[in-house]
């Protein structure tokens, strides 16, 4: 994954904590990928976003409904996350995490192993598709939400430092970022505060009904060591689905 914007235009910087944190804020965010490789364009996807209403659930219970959606998806040059969108196991992931890669493995909840090829590719929002050679005997697709606003609850599910099927909460704490990252400038990313780290690129952000609003993408990395310092970033659906603006209520530009 990797942070983007004013180098942090991850716009960590709060605007209660003025100039200090502005300073911090615009040299303080390294781009920095959760996973180990490069991007390569190609076509956006066509699907847009279908919320469906659901009541609130606690962490635990986002975590049983959308775990059997998430998937492993693992290539020579490193690991990231992915999640299950659609019946015939379209899987929506970062594109750094399969760029330039010759075979990409992806690992089902169910333990199902089978090799994936690359359906579309966007370098500039940083999002992949893939279908899967062989499908598990049950598909569990994720239900994908719409937007949610600055200080709604989140929860991310991903592989963060290949610790599989790992479950991290938090919130929104930022709308509309930019971010500049190793593979170009990102932006209209939402900004999280739920734990990422390297492997989590590409898995689901959630909402507290369960639904996806959010593909990870990026942490801030101001020192450099490819490790969670309390921000992430993540491509709104709508963005990733190729459907336009994903991310909601937008924030104040800072």
């Amino acid at each position: 994954m990797r942070p983007s914007g004013v180098r942090v235009s991850r716009r960590l910087a709060a605007a209660g904590i003025a100039t200090a944190v502005v300073a911090l804020l615009a040299i303080a965010v390294l781009a920095t990928r959760l996973a180990s490789v490069p991007g390569t364009p190609s076509t956006a996807a066509t699907a847009s976003p279908s919320p469906t209403a659901t009541a609130s659930l606690t962490v635990s219970g986002i975590y049983q409904r959308v775990a059997p959606s998430v998937v492993t998806v693992r290539t020579a040059r490193g690991l990231g996350s992915g999640v299950i969108v659609a019946n015939n196991g379209t899987i929506l992931t970062a594109d750094h995490v399969i760029a330039g890669a010759g075979k990409i493995t992806v690992i089902f909840a169910d333990g199902t192993v089978t090799t994936a090829s690359v359906t579309s590719a966007d370098r500039k929002t940083d999002i992949a598709q893939l279908i899967p050679a062989a499908l598990p005997q049950v598909v569990v697709p994720a239900t994908l939400g719409a937007g949610a606003g600055v200080g709604a609850a989140v929860v991310a599910i991903g592989n963060p430092l290949g610790l599989t099927d790992s479950v991290s909460s938090g919130v929104i704490s930022g709308l509309d970022r930019t971010a500049d990252t190793d593979t170009g400038k990102r932006s209209g990313l939402i900004q999280f505060d739920a734990s990422v780290n390297p492997g989590s690129s590409g898995g689901p952000l959630l909402d507290i009904r369960g639904m996806v609003i959010g593909i990870v993408v990026a942490i801030a990395d101001p020192g450099g060591r490819d490790a969670f310092a309390g921000i992430g970033f993540a491509v709104p659906i709508g963005d990733a689905l190729g459907g336009g603006s994903g991310s909601g209520p937008k924030g104040p530009q800072i």
